[in-house]
């Protein structure tokens, strides 16, 4: 699959990274993090058929211009904006994994008329902190503790205050690896995410991740989803380390919503079922 790359000027001169391909109706990829770029290459191509597909790197991640921010939900919701305006795109499916799951919604919510359908993939729903990242740290270091000389690497790795950029990448890459159900391949996976490498963005992760401690789980938050007016499709791994109850809060206060689970699958679904996750992302643009 051949991308059009195109570098596309927010409000304020920030330069995003994004790229196009396919024919059909826009469905736009929000990738996770906060911190990270674009993974969305190979779904991506599996799903050109179907709809015109664009995948963009958020503010100062990946292949995005560097910058110091500002590391706001309401300014990464009109990066993607200007993202939306630089094609045209008009009643846009907009998907959303992980953080970018998060980050979706809120577009939704600030311009609910310009989202044809939302689709929320691997999120953690609207509640606290508290509802999630307790369970999902036992999971993580039980996962990881699976392989004894992997958490020792990783644990070393990460109490480090500096490492090299390879050293980073192995690290990303060990942690990443938990993610995936297939025990035998999550190695194979994570490197896969991994590649190509250019770095987590930390203060972007860091100050983004304290911002939902303070927004997530408050009325405010459920009351704006429960007059969301947007069909919305949430897509789980079954097998996600996040507990997925956590995404009942969400689904319990949408108005117009469908769920599908993928039993076989973790947090990146389309890598484990990815016939389950193609049928799930079409259906929902039909």
């Amino acid at each position: 699959m051949t991308w059009t790359e195109e570098k596309v000027t927010a409000d304020d001169g920030a330069r995003l990274w994004t790229a196009r391909a396919g024919e059909g109706e826009p469905l736009v990829l929000c990738h996770g993090g906060p911190g990270l770029w674009d993974m969305f290459d190979d779904v991506g191509g599996e799903l050109t058929d179907r709809a015109s597909v664009f995948r963009w790197d958020q503010r100062g991640c990946g292949r995005s211009q560097r910058s110091d921010g500002p590391w706001t939900t309401e300014r990464f919701v009109a990066d993607l904006d200007a993202v939306r305006d630089r094609f045209g795109l008009t009643g846009m499916t907009l998907l959303g994994h992980s953080w970018g799951a998060q980050l979706a919604l809120s577009y939704a919510l600030a311009h609910p008329e310009r989202v044809s359908t939302l689709i929320y993939v691997s999120g953690t729903g609207i509640g606290p902190d508290a509802d999630w990242h307790p369970a999902y740290r036992e999971n993580f270091l039980a996962r990881l503790g699976e392989h004894p000389e992997r958490v020792a690497r990783w644990r070393e790795l990460t109490g480090r205050r500096l490492f090299t950029d390879e050293e980073a990448r192995e690290r990303a890459v060990l942690q990443w690896s938990v993610e995936f159900e297939d025990r035998e391949r999550a190695l194979e996976h994570a490197g896969r995410m991994a590649d190509p490498w250019f770095g987590v963005a930390a203060e972007c992760s860091k100050v983004l991740n304290e911002e939902r401690k303070r927004v997530w789980g408050t009325p405010a938050l459920y009351t704006a989803c429960e007059s969301l007016d947007v069909p919305v499709v949430i897509v789980d791994g079954a097998r996600d380390i996040r507990p997925r109850s956590a995404v009942d809060s969400l689904e319990r206060a949408l108005p117009v919503v469908r769920r599908v689970t993928l039993p076989t699958a973790g947090h990146l679904p389309w890598a484990e079922d990815p016939e389950g996750f193609r049928e799930a992302v079409t259906t929902a643009i039909r």
